[in-house]
């Protein structure tokens, strides 16, 4: 038996984690300056809106992406120094096979399968745990960039609001963005969270 795969199973994690994080914050950056298009007339009332570019460039925005990086290296660091232990025990067990007592070998090997077992459910959990984090963060942007919106929306006179994902080109001169982040930066620049938990209450109660 062999615990190799457990570092490379942190490894997974971290990547996996990491990559969430930095799709959060690739995907709020701005697109990339378009080639020079003429453009007809703007339409009169009609505006619309980079939701990903409010999320890439409000302050709030940032704050996020800066803490969810945060949370990410410390649940990392954990699972590094667990995975660690657990490799370090596989590797002495290994050289110490040849002289140990069968039994003896065998009931170690098997407690080191059970906490192996037990690293890769707490893996996932912290996986999932990143994922409720990153969700619950985004919830909150939304909720706090609605009102921005809605100021831009009646100081401009918008008629119609469009999502620019959901159009192919645009006269810039209906593009309400860089509106919309001033006023979200006007009305929150920050706002705190932790890591959410999926442990259980008996758990939870344990730690």
């Amino acid at each position: 038996m062999t615990f190799k795969a457990l570092a490379a199973g942190a490894a997974v994690f971290a990547v996996t984690v990491t990559a969430g994080a930095g799709a959060f914050a690739q995907a709020a950056k701005p697109t990339a300056a378009a080639p020079t298009i003429s453009h007809g007339p703007a339409l009169a009332n009609v505006c619309i809106l980079n939701r990903d570019q409010v999320l890439g460039a409000s302050s709030v925005g940032k704050s996020i992406d800066t803490r969810l990086q945060q949370i990410n290296s410390q649940v990392e660091a954990e699972l590094k120094t667990e995975a660690t232990a657990i490799n370090t025990e596989a590797q002495s067990l290994d050289t110490q096979r040849a002289t140990l007592d069968p039994n003896a070998f065998e009931k170690r090997q098997a407690d080191l399968q059970v906490r192996a077992n037990a690293f890769e459910r707490k893996r996932q959990q912290r996986a999932a745990e990143m994922q409720d984090t990153q969700q619950k963060a985004l919830g909150r942007f939304e909720q706090e960039m609605a009102p921005a919106i809605t100021q831009v929306y009646q100081s401009k006179q918008c008629s119609l609001l469009l999502e620019r994902a959901a159009v192919v080109l645009a006269n810039p001169a209906m593009d309400v963005t860089p509106q919309v982040i001033t006023a979200l930066n006007a009305r929150i620049q920050t706002f705190t969270f932790d890591r959410e938990r999926r442990d259980t209450p008996a758990a939870a109660a344990g730690k």
